[in-house]
């Protein structure tokens, strides 16, 4: 026993003395890198993909090609990397490798016109650009604040659309760029669309349909605190992180990793994007970043994959391949795993806490990761060429958010638009279904090509379920459905020839509508407030009546579920026995 203290006794000062030592080389190497810098960009090869699951957690990782890992920290976050013990090597930071002549930075006051999108914008110049768009164009672009910034710059869209201020049941999307500071050719694209969408308004056929037809709101800088790092007048120098050096793209509530994945306090930019999503009702998004040339599509967080895994790609593949026709070979390929320039995110590499899940998880939209080139902020001469390959593909994006099924909610009574849940039968999971929105009481459904049972359901309304709807690639199946109010006794409706019931609530003696076209044979089943089976019954139409008496008198005084099929025919409705 002595022995083995005595053991024990020698060896604590050599561990602790270890400890300490490695503690202060860590510190002198953490003094050093962060010395001139706030963040630092590195690589680091791992020997298992699994080891991802908890990188991902402590650094914000950029790239993964193969076993190597390219990423981002901050000195706390590249404290906790160094006690890991991983071998590294620190890289020149991607957002200033490029020369003030490379950037081609235009001044507010600048004379000469913009003709040719091939320069980074002051932050100054940025401002006006934006109020400017609205204030030429005011019949179809308003600017829409967002919010601001840590340090209290400007978080602006532009909406654009010919109908500005009143709600006419179309689709709206958002494309926003550069929640990573250093990551700038979506931000000067982003303008360069906002440009041509308004310039060619009544000059080009399918840039008006655009405008006429779909509600389009365009954040071409999600992060002006991380571009503007270096001063307004550059981004030269700029970083990924906000100005609290925090990863905007891993601050968001994520679908798995809860409200805040990366332990940090939501950003002021984080609550004012969360804010905007909540206020708006987007069917699609992009959010544009660099680095890499993929399509990325969720989940980050989950292997598992969306409801819409399939429609996804399809959008992606559409994206990508309409791009490799106007590219030169090699662009837009993505990591070789990755089909050619497309990928599910989490195939890729997992990501808790990011803008994509989240919009897509918590407001039920559809929302994508564009990697747009190689470089995060490149050379402003190439700035024209990255248009020319993308820009069709950003016109095929917010087309698509008209396909699949759509239409519109409605008070079977009043006709007033109701705010309803839609969902595809035997499809929809993980939040995959959508709403229709106020006013218009329009919904949009983008979906694979397929045939699918939809049901509509909303408070104090009966639920209604339709089936054998078919939805095809690049198509539209318009969908309008009335909803019948519980408070109603009867009300006929033909349009989708479903079964109503008479009165409702009732004494137990109560009628079926059935109208022409169903099936001769009715099944019914009423299930309790419990979920269970208490009456079944067939009944059979006879002497071409549309009515069919159904006798519910030995039920108690309640509310219960009553399931009705026969041929095509599904309805499913709570019914009220009252004596």
């Amino acid at each position: 026993m002595k022995r083995y203290l005595f053991a024990l006794l020698v060896c604590f000062p050599i561990c602790f003395s270890s400890l300490v030592f490695s503690q202060n080389k860590n510190q002198i190497i953490l003094d050093s890198i962060f010395k001139t810098s706030s963040e630092v960009y590195f690589a680091t090869t791992i020997t298992d993909k699994n080891e991802i699951h908890a990188l991902t957690r402590l650094i914000s990782i950029d790239n993964v090609s193969g076993l190597t890992i390219y990423a981002y920290a901050n000195r706390k976050q590249f404290s906790h990397f160094l006690d890991l013990g991983y071998n590294y090597s620190i890289l020149p930071h991607p957002g200033s490798l490029l020369k003030e002549e490379d950037l081609n930075m235009r001044g507010k006051n600048s004379k000469s016109p913009i003709t040719n999108w091939n320069f980074y914008p002051t932050y100054e110049e940025y401002i006006d650009e934006m109020n400017g768009f609205a204030a030429s164009y005011p019949n179809i672009c308003k600017v829409v604040p967002i919010g601001t910034s840590v340090q209290g710059r400007q978080l602006l869209a532009v909406k654009i659309s010919d109908s500005l201020n009143i709600e006419q049941g179309e689709p709206e999307v958002f494309l926003t760029s550069s929640i990573h500071g250093d990551e700038t050719t979506g931000y000067v694209l982003m303008l360069h669309l906002i440009d041509s969408l308004l310039t060619g308004y009544g000059q080009n056929t399918r840039i008006t349909n655009l405008v006429n037809n779909y509600q389009i709101f365009i954040n071409p800088l999600a992060n002006p605190d991380g571009t503007y790092r270096g001063g307004n007048n550059t981004v030269a120098g700029a970083t990924r992180y906000n100005a609290n050096d925090v990863d905007l793209n891993r601050n968001f509530p994520d679908p798995k990793g809860g409200p805040h994945p990366d332990q940090n306090a939501w950003q002021t930019e984080t609550e004012a994007f969360m804010r905007f999503d909540s206020i708006n009702h987007f069917v699609m998004s992009i959010n544009f970043h660099g680095g890499e040339e993929l399509f990325n599509y969720p989940w980050d967080t989950w292997a598992k994959l969306h409801a819409d895994d399939e429609w996804l790609n399809h959008v992606g593949r559409e994206y990508a391949d309409t791009v490799h026709l106007y590219s030169p070979i090699g662009y837009f390929t993505g990591p070789s795993y990755s089909g050619n320039g497309v990928t599910n995110g989490f195939a890729w590499y997992e990501v808790e806490g990011g803008r994509q899940d989240y919009t897509t998880y918590f407001h039920n939209g559809r929302e994508v990761t564009l990697e747009i080139s190689s470089t995060g902020t490149p050379p402003a001469s190439y700035l024209t060429n990255y248009w020319k390959y993308n820009v069709r593909s950003f016109l095929n994006y917010i087309e698509e958010s008209s396909y699949g099924i759509n239409g519109r909610v409605s008070d079977s009574v009043t006709n007033l638009p109701i705010l309803a849940k839609v969902l595809a039968l035997g499809h929809d999971k993980d939040n995959s279904f959508v709403y229709s929105k106020l006013p218009s009481g329009w919904y949009f459904r983008p979906i694979n090509q397929g045939t699918y049972a939809f049901t509509f359901s909303a408070p104090g309304y009966f639920s209604k379920t339709i089936t054998g709807i078919t939805a095809s690639n690049w198509n539209t199946t318009r969908l309008n459905v009335k909803l019948v109010p519980l408070s109603i006794g009867f009300v006929e409706d033909l349009e989708h020839k479903q079964t109503l019931v008479y009165p409702n609530p009732s004494d137990g003696n109560t009628k079926l509508m059935i109208p022409e076209g169903q099936s001769q044979v009715i099944s019914v089943e009423i299930f309790n407030s419990l979920g269970l089976l208490v009456l079944t019954k067939q009944l059979s139409k006879s002497n071409g009546s549309q009515f069919c008496p159904l006798d519910l008198t030995s039920l108690a005084n309640g509310f219960y579920l009553l399931k009705m099929t026969g041929g095509m025919l599904t309805y499913e409705n709570r019914i009220i026995i009252r004596k």
